[in-house]
């Protein structure tokens, strides 16, 4: 759950001027529930007109709290149903209006993309996602996803699904992209995460290899702790060396 802050300054009376906030507070707010999310990406949404936050004289974005609660739900129809954003303008749009439309369940954006059914072997699930999900989930074209494969940013499983997560790399690589960064520049990247996850492996194996099913279960809320400290390692270095705040 997100929390705005309701109370305004020195007489304790919130105004709309009070409860507006910059793009860097929303971000923070963001992050508790998408730790993905960047400053790029709320531009980027906005941009797309999913939200159109105010402008104060100077040309600074001021978020409300509703601007902020709307970019949630974005983000959750992105995460949760691997919605393209055509979709989910039109949903948020239908809202508005007062109706009441429904979206598929998780996984359910083949039927968005080309109408398959049910029984289809390449309907995204909660782990894995076919190929057209993935093109329309992260909104990039087939000759971009082959690029991003042939420089290892992207790969599909031996059944040819992808894990689910491949639609956020897809996402962050369209949105590096948009600033010249090509595949082969983030190739660094990918050997960097490759090592940060064989350091993690290190770690787990041995209690992967316990015949207590408790340590073995404890190895997989390990590697997830390792993986979040991990994370937010790397964004602090990166910040640090280059010298900027984004917290």
């Amino acid at each position: 759950m997100l929390h705005t802050p309701t109370g305004g300054a020195g007489n304790g009376t919130a105004t709309a001027g009070d409860r507006l906030m910059s793009i860097g507070t929303v971000l923070n707010q963001l992050r508790e529930e998408f730790p993905e999310v960047t400053i790029s990406k709320i531009r980027f949404l906005e941009s797309e007109g999913l939200v159109e936050p105010r402008r104060t004289p100077s040309g600074y974005r001021k978020f409300s709290p509703e601007d902020v609660e709307r970019l949630a739900q974005v983000l959750r129809m992105q995460r949760d149903h691997y919605l393209p954003l055509k979709v989910i303008r039109e949903h948020l749009d239908a809202l508005s209006r007062g109706e009441q439309p429904t979206l598929p369940a998780p996984g359910g954006a083949g039927d968005l993309a080309d109408g398959r059914g049910e029984g289809d072997p390449d309907r995204p699930t909660a782990s894995r996602v076919g190929r057209t999900e993935l093109l329309v989930a992260a909104e990039v074209t087939e000759a971009e996803l082959t690029e991003w494969e042939s420089y290892g940013l992207i790969s599909a499983g031996p059944e040819g699904g992808y894990d689910a997560e491949s639609v956020n790399v897809a996402r962050l690589v369209a949105d590096l992209g948009r600033f010249g960064l090509e595949p082969r520049h983030l190739r660094a990247m990918k050997a960097a995460a490759d090592r940060e996850a064989g350091l993690v492996e290190q770690v787990v194996a041995p209690l992967r290899l316990h015949r207590n099913p408790q340590t073995r279960a404890h190895a997989e809320a390990t590697v997830k702790e390792l993986a979040a400290l991990s994370v937010r390692l790397h964004a602090a270095l990166v910040q640090t060396a280059l010298g900027v705040r984004l917290q």
